[in-house]
């Protein structure tokens, strides 16, 4: 398995969603940042289960334990380990499917792949191993003060923020369950999650998510441009369907002459419809994508899928599952932006000896 993100600043995490712990090694921090972890820890708060009505109701702290790599409140220059303890594991909840394939899961591929899986939560296929990532995320912004990377929910189902990035006030993001920067959007999205959720169904929707004052030169073409980059990583994340950047689809309706960023004399542009990234660089400008989650596969209603031997069976999800996993993928998005940026600051630095 893949189990490491990253060139110079790297993540290898570890851990199923029912087993003792997940947990990683952060490896290529800089020596000598001091951290915060107070704020490490608001960050996993941010992700963590139960802290709402809108997202499942697993009761897990999400405390992290750092285990090496941080010496009187500083990173040393070597690996940052950590772990963090599962502690509200309720593994007969999923006896149900040990030989059956629960429809648009990762039952069926990881059995044909790897000939054994582990069925309880998902095991390694779950969500909470993104926990490890906010973790590594978290870390990557405290070496980065200087960038601002905020996401927020931007439509859930068919209900749109449709407000343009630069309009919206981002400190409203933490207001509201939804992490919508506009409060009579979030309530619409947190009744319409509230309703679906009663049917016993799910919904997706979409993450936007804008990075400010990054310097010009990030990205390393041909294949390791900075937006493919961004694009891998959030395809990386549990349950993304889509990734988009800059004026995305909506730009291939547009001419070249409405499309093109003129050149203002100190190299900024007039328009910013790249997405601060050109040529697979970036320019300067706000890095600015949108990322689409799909609806949650399991569902609380009757569904037909296969057992191990190939027969037709119906079943029904059990446990604890997000209605929408929207406003919990926040924190996820920034992380591996950060991480992102970081390394490809590290990677310019680099190539610049």
């Amino acid at each position: 398995m893949a189990n490491k993100f990253g060139k110079l600043f790297t993540i290898t995490t570890f851990g199923e969603s029912h087993g003792p712990a997940i947990g990683g090694v952060i490896d290529g921090c800089p020596a000598g940042i001091e951290l915060d972890l107070e704020a490490i820890q608001k960050e996993l708060d941010r992700r963590k289960p139960g802290q709402s009505k809108i997202v499942t109701q697993r009761k897990e702290p999400d405390t992290v334990e750092f285990m090496a790599g941080i010496f009187e409140g500083k990173t040393t220059g070597a690996s940052i380990g950590f772990r963090i303890v599962n502690t509200n594991q309720k593994s007969k909840d999923y006896s149900h499917i040990k030989d059956q394939y629960r429809p648009s899961h990762a039952d069926y591929t990881y059995s044909q792949k790897y000939g054994h899986r582990d069925y309880k939560g998902g095991g390694r296929t779950s969500a909470r191993e993104t926990a490890n990532w906010v973790v590594g995320g978290a870390v990557a912004k405290q070496a980065i003060p200087e960038i601002k990377i905020n996401a927020f929910t931007s439509s859930v189902g068919n209900i749109h923020l449709d407000t343009p990035y630069q309009e919206l006030d981002f400190s409203l993001i933490e207001s509201n369950i939804a992490r919508c920067p506009d409060a009579k959007k979030a309530e619409e999205m947190i009744d319409y999650i509230g309703e679906i959720k009663k049917q016993g169904d799910t919904v997706g929707g979409v993450v936007t998510c804008v990075i400010q004052n990054v310097p010009v030169g990030l990205g390393e073409p041909i294949f390791d441009k900075l937006h493919a980059q961004l694009g891998k990583a959030m395809l990386s994340i549990n349950a993304v369907k889509g990734f988009e950047f800059g004026s995305g689809f909506e730009g291939a309706a547009m001419t070249g002459s409405q499309h093109n960023d003129i050149f203002n004399a100190d190299g900024s542009t007039k328009t910013n419809y790249s997405g601060g990234i050109q040529g697979g660089i970036s320019n300067g400008m706000d890095i600015y994508f949108k990322v689409a989650f799909k609806p949650v596969a399991t569902v609380i209603q009757k569904q037909e899928t296969i057992d191990k031997d190939g027969n037709i069976v119906k079943m029904m999800g059990k446990g604890r599952h997000d209605p929408c996993v929207v406003p919990r993928a926040i924190p996820i998005v920034e992380a591996l932006a950060a991480m992102v940026i970081v390394d490809n600051i590290m990677l310019d630095k680099a190539r610049r000896i």
